[in-house]
């Protein structure tokens, strides 16, 4: 599957969403970090999400790389407090090898996951709002637990949010595990009745089997979403500027990390409710 079939895959995801609008949606601000509200008791939402992570070097043996990630989301609220989603996942990798000229193109499905969040503190009442949020994953051959910490509150026009995130992945079987941490910020304003603003900021790291902290990368870029009564969308175009490996292996780049991350990051999410 080249670049251009991934694109009208894409599109095609994206129209498909846009046919069943029905009602209001969730209004979510940006697309890698998440907010401390939850779905209301009883309200049920689709969102698609697609993620390109674009671009390595030829140091690493990956020219031309992108990594096309697909996830089908259907979020219901349990409580006030409480909501509850099923994800469908898949990814498409695709690059070319610079020794050989050889190109390599592989679609896989990466499993289903479940993901929990509790409103502990309501930003509409306290200060800060905080949220908790548990997501297993399994896909047969794979399984992860992701745990994050939701914080976030809204000043008039302005809104922000942050998220300190932990992830367990069993790979190879489930004989191999390899630990993540993230660090999200974002932060909007409210132009008009529909449109929104901002930016976001991503460090995120690698700790193969919890042994070594091995890798590093941070990026930062400007988040855009829009909302009608029936849908919103939200769009983050997020460059790497900055990144290390701490294990000596080439990267491609003297102040990026191009051997485990890429160049740039690009999320799409459209939600719908019903």
């Amino acid at each position: 599957m080249n670049k251009s079939q991934c694109f009208r895959i894409l599109i095609g995801a994206l129209a498909g969403s846009l046919c069943v609008l029905q009602s209001h949606a969730d209004e979510r601000r940006f697309t890698y970090t998440y907010e401390p509200e939850v779905m209301p008791q009883g309200a049920a939402e689709f969102e698609q999400w697609a993620t390109l992570r674009s671009q390595r070097s030829a140091a690493v043996g990956q020219n031309n790389y992108n990594l096309w990630e697909f996830n089908e989301e259907l979020e219901y609220g349990v409580s006030d407090n409480y909501s509850v989603s099923l994800y469908l996942n898949g990814q498409n990798e695709s690059y070319r090898d610079p020794a050989t000229g050889a190109d390599f193109s592989q679609f896989t499905f990466t499993g289903v996951s479940i993901e929990n969040r509790y409103m502990v503190l309501n930003p509409a009442n306290h200060a800060v709002g905080l949220t908790l949020y548990l997501e297993p994953r399994f896909s047969g051959e794979e399984a992860e637990v992701e745990e994050r910490i939701i914080l976030g509150q809204r000043w008039g026009r302005w809104k922000w949010a942050f998220n300190l995130t932990h992830a367990a992945e069993w790979a190879n079987q489930l004989h191999t595990t390899e630990g993540e941490v993230e660090g999200d910020f974002g932060l909007v304003r409210d132009l008009t009745p529909h449109w929104s603003l901002g930016f976001e900021l991503r460090e995120h790291s690698e700790l193969p089997d919890y042994r070594r902290w091995e890798n590093t990368a941070l990026f930062l870029g400007p988040v855009v979403s829009y909302r009608q009564e029936k849908w919103w969308a939200a769009l983050t175009v997020m460059p790497q500027i900055y990144g290390a490996n701490f294990i000596g292996e080439p990267t491609g780049s003297g102040y990026l990390d191009l051997r485990d991350h890429e160049r740039i990051d690009v999320r799409f999410i459209v939600g719908v409710s019903f």
